[in-house]
This record gives structure tokens, sequence and C-alpha cells, in this order.
């Protein structure tokens, strides 16, 4: 695991965060460490989501595509 410090935030958005901390029971670490993941993750699940669409899209248009390993194999066995 690594480490980030913060320097220069703004004091009311650390009693913010204490405060948030106090009624979810948890810890401003903890908090910060969710929401930096999350934000970490957002650009991987919003292209997973854009692809996903996209094959819907496909689906939606041409039905849906037969699977073709077995062609595949088939020729490979054939060489």
């Amino acid at each position: 695991m690594g480490e980030v410090r913060v320097r220069k935030l703004d004091v009311g958005d650390i009693f913010e965060l204490k405060e948030r901390a106090k009624r979810e029971r948890t810890s401003v670490e903890a908090i910060l460490r969710r929401v930096i993941a999350e934000e970490a993750r957002r650009p991987r699940r919003e292209l997973l989501a854009m692809v996903e669409e996209h094959q819907q899209q496909i689906r939606d248009t041409s039905g849906e595509l037969p699977d073709s390993t077995p062609l595949i194999r088939e020729e490979r066995a054939a060489s």
C-alpha cells in the first residue's frame, strides 16, 4: 500500500468529512480511501459501460452473433 499526503485542504471540507465519519461510524481516512478508490476506477467502469452499450446496439441491429469457436477449432484441426 502506498501513502498520499494532501495539503492545503479547506477547513470546512475537513469539518464536513469529520462529521460524515461520525455519522457513518468510520474514520475520515476510511472515507477518503473509498472516495479515492472509486474515482481511480471510474474511467475503467465508464469504458466498460460504453463497450457493453455498443455490444447491445450491435445485438439490437444484427441479432445475437454465433460463437465462432467451434469453426476455428475445426479449421485448426484440419491444418
